[in-house]
């Protein structure tokens, strides 16, 4: 079990709809200093937190921050870029970019501020997807697929040094990312949050926090065309 009571917290994508929820609810569970981190950071009028510069396609960036937040002893990976186009069309840049953001980015991340959590006994929390288990994501859905199997990866190799490893696979959250005006069904930024920290301090692995998760999780048991019934139709 991990307590966020004067712990030492990095957020990634800390400006985001998430990231902002993940800074704020770690705050009010007693944290003791939250890095804010960001490609373009900005100012959050709190002593509390500190604003960190970090582009996760950049390598030297990431061992920059690692070098000033040593002290860390939950880290969250929360950046994300969703490009919309297809794999078969869209511009391989797009492509690129989702796995360095998405995929390499985390791992260097993780690879990076390692030593601080293995002498804390700290923890790692990646925010994966739903998408992580459906494709209708395109390049975002390889890259969190990836990054899936990272965790896990992950977690086979800290857990031995007393560093807990969370995975999280929400469904759609009423962020910016998400396309379109209708927020129906999607889950509130501070209600995924508070279930991370609630997973975190439990102790578990893997958080599932809502119904289209979990269906899409429980089908990956099944015939690939549980997932995907249109390929039944073929």
């Amino acid at each position: 079990m991990t307590s966020l009571k004067d712990a030492t917290v990095l957020v990634t994508g800390a400006n985001g709809g998430l990231g902002t929820a993940l800074v704020d609810a770690a705050l009010r569970r007693g944290a003791r200093h939250v890095y804010a981190a960001a490609r373009n950071p900005k100012e959050w009028g709190d002593e509390r937190v500190t604003p960190l510069q970090l582009d996760l396609t950049d390598p030297d960036s990431i061992e920059r921050a690692a070098a000033q937040a040593g002290d860390v002893t939950v880290l969250i990976n929360n950046a994300a870029v969703f490009p919309r186009g297809d794999l078969l069309t869209a511009p391989v840049q797009d492509v690129r970019e989702a796995v360095d953001a998405n995929l390499l980015g985390p791992i260097l991340v993780v690879r990076a501020f390692a030593p601080g959590l293995l002498a804390a006994k700290g923890a790692l929390v990646n925010i994966g997807s739903v998408l992580s288990w459906f494709a209708v994501g395109k390049a975002h859905s390889v890259s969190k697929a990836g990054l899936w199997m990272a965790t896990n990866a992950f977690r086979l190799e800290l857990a031995p040094q007393g560093v807990h490893v969370l995975g999280v696979y929400p469904g759609p959250i009423d962020t910016p990312m998400q396309p379109g005006d209708d927020r129906s069904g999607m889950s509130r930024p501070a209600d995924i949050a508070a279930a991370t920290y609630d997973a975190l301090e439990a102790g578990e692995f893997e958080l599932i926090p809502d119904a289209m998760a979990a269906k899409v999780h429980g089908a990956l048991s099944q015939p690939v065309t549980a997932l995907y019934p249109a390929l039944a139709a073929g």
